[in-house]
């Protein structure tokens, strides 16, 4: 989610509205929530770590709650986003209270 809201702005289409709504909440997360990459700088290395994604826990409500406003400016762009529960969504690679980063297990 937080990537693809990136990318819209770096492609320059959020309106301002929408850029003011990204930086506040993106402000919001990085105060309430650790940044993987403070930790490990090179936790989403595509050599080191292909596939690397975020995933919330269900235990993290006040987190998920906030989500919304992104959900909204997707659909506002057009962009597909479904969300998706998993007990095993690969190899955890990073963990604390809130998220998980892990590797897609490998298929084929």
């Amino acid at each position: 989610m937080f990537g693809l809201i990136n990318a819209l702005a770096k492609q320059g289409r959020l309106s301002p509205e929408e850029e003011r709504y990204k930086t506040e909440s993106h402000a919001w997360y990085h105060a309430n929530l650790i940044d993987p990459s403070d930790v490990d700088p090179d936790i989403y290395d595509r050599e080191r770590n292909p596939g690397a994604s975020a995933w919330f826990k269900l235990s993290a409500g006040h987190l998920l709650d906030r989500i919304s406003g992104y959900l909204e400016i997707l659909a506002t762009h057009e962009v597909a986003c479904v969300r998706v529960e998993m007990t095993d969504p690969g190899n955890v690679i990073y963990e604390d209270a809130h998220q998980v980063i892990v590797v897609p297990y490998r298929t084929g």
